[in-house]
């Protein structure tokens, strides 16, 4: 069926299974601000928002929603909200300053009260272990593209690991790699803000190492079953057509957002057709003996990152099918459907066809919905409550979209809305907001917005069936 429209999508969400989790989602650098207390030392994040033109409005996240000082009472409102799961990202320059090194304990602290503070209104915390705050130390030593990155990470990731592990079911290692990749090292979009296509390849190949380095080390350390993961933004790539040129545009297009992380993550290899078409671009992944054997190491859970999916050409406006280096063509075409403030096209069966390849490409491997949301021109009455009738509708149509996945036979075990609050988003700064809670970022006073009350209501009655 299709879950474009709310029709019908009640009926589905109320089918969710029974122990389906409910949570929001956040990570460290777009809510916690105090960059320079208690240890912290520079991201790239930080050195990047000082780059002119990088962001929007000249924006930084020197304070972002000030939540290193009001962590107590954003989990109260987690609480309040009705959700059973917190998933939140570590800043490693605030845990291991400058990237290197023993563990700074008052950063460490932070995190260490924030698991007490969930677990004591009964909520599960998820770590997520990079979301992209690389301390600037690593970067100026190679960043990503620097194999020696991958160590570091797994040692930074054990300071955090053997602090928490007797508090924390569930360990994500890293956050949507295809981000800091491509768009820190390929297209120059975040931080560092490089240029640099081969450089950006062989980041993708260390970070999937990091991640196996990690995951091995903390599982070795385990003193008892916990489940980890990664976390990998992903998304259903169509043709435009039928023709070749349109099938192979897709083709690519799907081999680069998502069959180059699972394939190595599942499978052990990265795919063939993808090696091939780097070569064509003077890209190589730099693997060397015992990596995929890492990179594969099992993992417990996927987490699913989605907000649109697109559609592929590979014909140029002009029909030609090769570039001026006689690279093939890939070009995006609009499908038509209503856009969110991102300019992303609100493509919910998109979510189902995508959670369904992964359950056919990738069996066995469960699921969760690690961030689904959406931006809107939110506007606040006198009191700054935003009735977000498009995000509500956004939340409505996905959920069904998950749920229809499941029935189809697909292992997808909670969802995760981000955002929790309106935060830093990145290149655009304060412009963007994607919160189910509104911030008035001059007072810092949270106020939910209609989604977060509709969230609410569905993982009550879910709850309650």
């Amino acid at each position: 069926m299709s879950t474009t429209s709310v029709s019908g999508a009640a009926d589905l969400i109320a089918g969710l299974p029974a122990d389906f989790r409910w949570g929001v989602a956040t990570s460290s650098y777009q809510i916690e601000g105090a960059i320079a207390e208690d240890g912290r030392t520079p991201s790239i994040w930080d050195t990047f928002c000082q780059v002119p033109g990088a962001i929007d409005n000249g924006d930084v996240g020197d304070i972002a929603c000030d939540h290193y000082h009001r962590m107590p009472e954003d989990v109260a409102l987690i609480k309040n909200l009705g959700f059973d799961t917190y998933r939140f990202s570590v800043a490693w320059p605030r845990v291991q300053p400058r990237g290197k090194g023993p563990v700074n304990p008052a950063g460490l602290g932070f995190y260490d009260k924030l698991v007490d503070e969930l677990l004591a209104q009964g909520i599960d915390p998820w770590v997520t272990l990079y979301h992209w705050d690389l301390p600037q130390e690593l970067e100026d030593a190679g960043g990503w593209p620097n194999r020696d990155t991958a160590y570091r990470f797994a040692e930074y990731s054990m300071l955090v690991f053997d602090a928490l592990k007797d508090r924390v079911n569930t360990w994500t290692t890293l956050n949507e790699p295809w981000c800091s990749a491509m768009l820190g090292y390929a297209y120059g979009l975040h931080a560092p803000g490089r240029k640099e296509y081969p450089a950006a390849i062989a980041a993708v190949h260390h970070l999937l190492l990091g991640h196996g380095l990690a995951t091995t080390a903390m599982r070795e350390a385990s003193p008892r079953k916990l489940d980890i993961g990664i976390t990998l933004n992903v998304a259903t790539a169509y043709p435009a057509s039928d023709a070749e040129p349109d099938i192979e545009a897709a083709r690519r297009a799907d081999g680069m957002g998502r069959r180059i992380y699972l394939d190595p993550l599942v499978h052990g290899r990265y795919p063939a057709d993808i090696v091939a078409d780097l070569a064509l671009e003077g890209a190589e992944i730099p693997v060397q003996d015992g990596d995929l054997e890492l990179i594969s190491a099992p993992i417990d859970v996927l987490g699913v990152n989605y907000y649109f999916s697109q559609k592929f050409s590979g014909y140029a406006e002009d029909g030609s099918t090769a570039d001026e280096k006689g690279l093939p063509i890939s070009r995006t075409i609009p499908l038509g459907r209503p856009r969110t403030a991102m300019d992303w096209e609100i493509v919910p069966e998109g979510f189902t066809d995508l959670l369904l390849s992964i359950a056919r490409d990738y069996p066995n491997l469960p699921m969760v919905i690690t961030e689904n949301g959406s931006a809107f021109e939110d506007t606040p009455d006198e009191n700054g409550y935003v009735a977000d009738d498009g995000r509500t509708e956004y939340f409505t149509t996905h959920l069904a979209a998950v749920a229809e996945a499941i029935n189809q036979g697909a292992d997808i075990r909670g969802y995760l809305a981000w955002s929790l609050l309106d935060n830093f988003e990145w290149a655009y700064g304060y412009v963007k907001r994607f919160g189910i809670v509104r911030v008035d970022y001059d007072t810092q006073a949270r106020i939910p917005k209609q989604s977060a009350l509709y969230l609410k209501e569905l993982a009550e009655a879910h709850r309650a069936r």
